[in-house]
């Protein structure tokens, strides 16, 4: 588990608990359980997953149980229409869960969560054209995964996007034809990837970039006969990619 909650330290795996006080201890019999390892009432993740794993018709017993892993683990196992009936839950681990395990039609509820990994949970499940919904949202890692998602044709307002990562994912996901309005992007690792991807007769427009690699990148795709115009470059790898590309022209011309 993540987030706020303390992580258990490993001696909470080997305490075992009162077995004959346990509504299940009928199931030690069959092996369901085992005292220390699989259980449903430790205050163990590992412990509960396995008993749950195995028994997964008690999960639904435990939906409103006091301690929020257990809840949490619980809904994994659950029938999903209980699980769609459960209220909200106060714990981000347990309405991660729920999110991650609802019909991606039934998600409107959690598209605003304060919590940032159940809105990410969202964005990977959400149908793509509902993405939108997020595209503004205060977390750059839940509008990178916009971004990864959106459809082609919505991608263009991502642009502007304040975070540098999420631009990166833009620039290779948008069409080439459609790269223009990030060729003079403030980050110069946008800039490379743009003119790794350009349509190939706008790729000269690159060549006074400020960034010898985002140049180099350009040198190497355009047309041949624009790139003697770096032929005196500052950058030593941009003239040798220059002068490389005009002697194989010269060779396949001799040829």
């Amino acid at each position: 588990m993540t987030g706020s909650h303390p992580v258990a330290s490993p001696l909470t795996e080997v305490i075992c608990v009162d077995c004959s006080v346990c509504p299940h201890r009928a199931l030690l019999l069959e092996a369901k359980c085992v005292q220390g390892d699989v259980c449903i009432v430790a205050q163990s993740g590992r412990q509960i997953d396995r008993f749950l794993r195995r028994n997964p018709q008690f999960a639904q017993d435990y939906l409103a149980d006091g301690f929020w892993e257990r809840r949490a683990i619980a809904a994994r196992y659950a029938p999903l229409d209980v699980v769609k009936q459960l209220p909200r839950d106060a714990d981000e681990v347990v309405r991660r869960v729920v999110a991650s395990r609802l019909p991606v039609d039934e998600l409107d509820d959690y598209l605003h969560d304060s919590d940032r990994e159940v809105r990410m949970t969202v964005a990977e499940r959400i149908a793509p054209e509902r993405l939108s919904a997020l595209i503004s949202d205060e977390d750059y890692l839940v509008r990178l995964q916009v971004a990864k998602r959106m459809p082609h044709g919505q991608l263009g307002r991502m642009v502007g996007d304040e975070d540098r990562e999420v631009r990166k994912e833009v620039a290779r996901r948008l069409p080439p034809f459609a790269l223009g309005r990030l060729m003079k992007d403030d980050d110069a690792e946008v800039r490379r990837i743009v003119a790794s991807r350009l349509m190939v007769n706008e790729l000269a427009k690159m060549f006074n970039d400020d960034d010898w690699v985002v140049r180099l990148e350009a040198v190497q795709r355009a047309p041949l006969e624009s790139v003697a115009d770096l032929v005196d470059d500052a950058e030593p790898d941009v003239r040798a990619a220059v002068r490389r590309r005009l002697n194989e022209f010269l060779h396949e011309d001799e040829q």
